[in-house]
Parts: C-alpha cells; sequence; structure tokens
C-alpha cells in the first residue's frame, strides 16, 4: 500500500508554520486529555491536537476495519497491535482529511470543535503502556569514548562490541512522559580515596541523548525475528533521554552491571514518529569494521535515518544552552540489528515494547551525547551563559532534547522531551 500521507506537495488546511514539526506528511500518535477531562488517542498537525476518539465516532474512518473503541484508550497498545496495515490506512486517511483540497471536515463547523483542540490546551500522557525497556549500546563513538576513560586508549572497546549490538533490560514502570520532573536519586557511592561506601543523593547525575523505537506484538516465544522483517514491527521512533547517576552507576555496574544509577527515570517525548514519516530520511549506515554473523547482515546500506539530535540545558534564570548536536546517522547498529538480535534467543516481543539507541554521540566533542563525555569525566567543566559552570547536573537544572528529519521538501519532527531536575526527597530518619 502507497504512503500517501508522505506526500511533499500536501498542504493542510490547518495553519502550520514552516519550520513546524509536525506537517501534514508527520502524523505522529500520541495520548492526550482534552480540556472536558477525555483521555483520548490523538495526533497532531502544527499546534492543534487531533482527537482521533471523536474522528473516529464522527465517521472519519468509514472503510478501515478499526474497532469502535480502537482509540478511546489510555495507550496506543491496541492500536500498535493492530499491525502496518492499519497503521499506514490511519495516517494516509487523516492526511486526506485535512488536506486543504477536502472540504468534508473543513467546513464542518461543529466537527470541528469535537475534533480539533489547541496544543496548549492539553496534558500529554504516557503514549504506551511500556511492558518491557531494553537499552542498547550501539554508539561505537560513545563505546569509544567511555571506554578510553575507564579502561584506556588500547582497551576501548570490548571484544564483543563489534560483533554484537549490546545492550541490558531496563526497567518500564520509571519509563515517564516529557515533562515530567525527575527527583536526584539516592544510592549508594564509593567516594574516590575512600575503603568503604557512602549513601545519599547522586553527585554525578547526568543526560544521554537518545532515541527508542516502539515495537508491535512481533513474535511468538521461541520463534526470532528474521532481520529482514524487523523494520515491519517497528511502529515509530521517540527521543529518549535515559538520566543516569554516574557515581552511583560506577559503584555498582561490576558484575551484572547497571541497576540504581539507570533505574529511577527514563524520559520519552510525547508524539511517537511513525516509521513510514520517517522512510523518506534514511542514509548510509557506517561501514561495518567486521562483518557481522549472517542473522545480522543486512541488505543495502541505507539503513540508518538522518534525526538531526540537539541537547539543551535551561537554567533557573532561563538561559538556553546548547550542549550537543548530535545525529541517529552514526549509529554503529541499526534498529533492524536490534531487533534482530533482541529476538534471535527467541525472546518474544510485545506490543508497547521499548528499546533505547543507548546513548547516541558523533565524532567531535559538540556531539558528545552525555556530559559525562562533553566535561570528559568531569576534568572539562562548561561554561554556560551566566558564566556559572557544569561537570554534571544541578537540582533546577531543566534538561530539553529535540530531533528532526529535514530535507529540501518537508522537515519531520518530535517536538521537545523535556525533564526538570528536583532536589532528593526527604528520607524518614
Amino acid at each position: 500500500m502507497k504512503i500517501t500521507a508522505n506526500n511533499p506537495d500536501r498542504k493542510s488546511w490547518l495553519p502550520v508554520d514552516s519550520d513546524s514539526d509536525f506537517p501534514i506528511q508527520n502524523i505522529p500518535f500520541g495520548v492526550f486529555i482534552t480540556k472536558d477531562d477525555i483521555i483520548t488517542i490523538g495526533t497532531r498537525i502544527g499546534e492543534f491536537a487531533i482527537d482521533l476518539g471523536a474522528f473516529h465516532q464522527l465517521g472519519y474512518f468509514n472503510g478501515i476495519p478499526l474497532t469502535d473503541d480502537m482509540f478511546m484508550q489510555d495507550s496506543l497498545n491496541d492500536f500498535i497491535a493492530d499491525g502496518r496495515k492499519t497503521w499506514r490506512h490511519v495516517r494516509n486517511r487523516i492526511a486526506d482529511v485535512f488536506d486543504v483540497n477536502n472540504p468534508k471536515l473543513q467546513q464542518n463547523e461543529k466537527h470541528k470543535e469535537a475534533i480539533i483542540f489547541d496544543v496548549n490546551e492539553v496534558e500529554m500522557l504516557m503514549p504506551i503502556d511500556v511492558g518491557d525497556y531494553t537499552d542498547f549500546y550501539s554508539s561505537k563513538e560513545h563505546a569509544t569514548n567511555v571506554g578510553k576513560m575507564f579502561r584506556g586508549e588500547d582497551n576501548a572497546l570490548m571484544p564483543n562490541w563489534l560483533h554484537i549490538p549490546v545492550g541490558y533490560h531496563g526497567r518500564s514502570s520509571s519509563v515517564v512522559v516529557s515533562g515530567t520532573s525527575i527527583r536526584r536519586p539516592y544510592g549508594q557511592t564509593m567516594p574516590k580515596g575512600a575503603t568503604k561506601p557512602v549513601f545519599g543523593p547522586s553527585k554525578l547525575l547526568d543526560m544521554e541523548l537518545e532515541t527508542a523505537f516502539i515495537t508491535t506484538a512481533a513474535n511468538n516465544l521461541g520463534e526470532p525475528i528474521p532481520i529482514e522483517d524487523a523494520y515491519e514491527n517497528i511502529f515509530g521512533m521517540v527521543l529518549l533521554n535515559d538520566w543516569s547517576a554516574r557515581d552511583i552507576q560506577k559503584w555498582e555496574y561490576v558484575p551484572l552491571g547497571p541497576f540504581l544509577g539507570k533505574n529511577f527515570a527514563s524520559t520519552i517525548s510525547a508524539w511517537i514518529v511513525t516509521m513510514d514519516a520517517l522512510e523518506p530520511f534514511r542514509c548510509e549506515s557506517p561501514k561495518k569494521e567486521i562483518q557481522p554473523l549472517p542473522y545480522l547482515q543486512e541488505k543495502g546500506t541505507n539503513n540508518n535515518f538522518d534525526i538531526k539530535l540537539e541537547a539543551v540545558l535551561e537554567t533557573e534564570n532561563g538561559d538556553l544552552n546548547i550542549l550537543s548536536e548530535s545525529n541517529t546517522k552514526y549509529l554503529y547498529w541499526s534498529m533492524a540489528q536490534q531487533l534482530a538480535h533482541h529476538t534471535v534467543n527467541g525472546c518474544n516481543v510485545r506490543s508497547g515494547d521499548m528499546m533505547g539507541s543507548g546513548t547516541i554521540s558523533g565524532p567531535t566533542k559538540s556531539s558528545y551525547g552525555s556530559m559525562l563525555e562533553l566535561t570528559w569525566g568531569g576534568k572539562k567543566p562548561i561554561t554556560l551563559k551566566d558564566r556559572t559552570t557544569r561537570t554534571f547536573f544541578k537540582d533546577g537544572d531543566n534538561v530539553v532534547l529535540r530531533g528532526y528529519c529535514e530535507n529540501e521538501n518537508v522537515r519531520i519532527g518530535f517536538g521537545k522531551c523535556t525533564g526538570k531536575i528536583l532536589p532528593p526527597v526527604k528520607l524518614k530518619k
């Protein structure tokens, strides 16, 4: 089925700024609560949130086989589970109805009042019920930088890194939507020169500039997903800030890896941008230094996506400080390779599962995706606009991630992924 929603010449009868992340060619999906306290699944065009529950009830999806309550739920999981054919039908129909040449809804004031809201008048909620969350480690530049800091130049990459997409299972219960404040976590740390650990709030709170992909109900237990089928089972992508408490993580990670240093919070953007919308932005993948095993070999070379990423620190005085400008095109391991590897042992993947890319760093310092790298472990502080410095984040700092694709015809973006750091909760004595 053709993706007519991607037509770059299409215009919407809703006003959309030229630099908007959400032109009619995007049509992302999310969940929001309206000013009438109704929770609904929706989409966005420009600065307008579109209630797909009302859209469906009023007959605008007629002819597409959908359950009556498909969009009247508090998560996208059931819609995602319906598969790519349904996703494409729905996006194409939305694009048709909001096309400038279609008068059906455009000239129906009563229906518009029920369906269309100012995006600033709705509250965005978690778009999915995340059953399982896996975080990969797919940026060679990031893995190399961290390895240099902790093991030296000669042992920067572990022996397995060029052979498999390394990953670990995270904590899905603490995945939160953009705009949710983050409490500084407590944990054990081992101060430099000490012989015993101490307990207290993390002093080395960090961001991780990532993206994540969301899967459908892809396979049964025991059945691997072949790499050539991987993208058929990926619904779309979000921005991800996988917060890290570096001092807690350093003390705990041997021998089993991240635990309290990672599971306290992971922030995602509110709108899921579909892989169909991102299709025009495929790009060359980094050349593999070692040919992977057959189950990880992809056809062709355009298996990455050219998504420009930015991390900004907003201080309490309102200053915006650009920390990093990176791109998903730097990822050594693609999403298809990540999913194929994740399931090659028969692990079953369900609708709404989330797979993080790992920190996305590029080849230059300005493209490093974490404060750990940007300040080289705290040895090279960053000076901000207000002349204060940071090695890691302070309470009151608001971290803002943005991401978008752009060509000569259209810009497709994710909006913001934000999280403000609050002081730790007061513990009972």
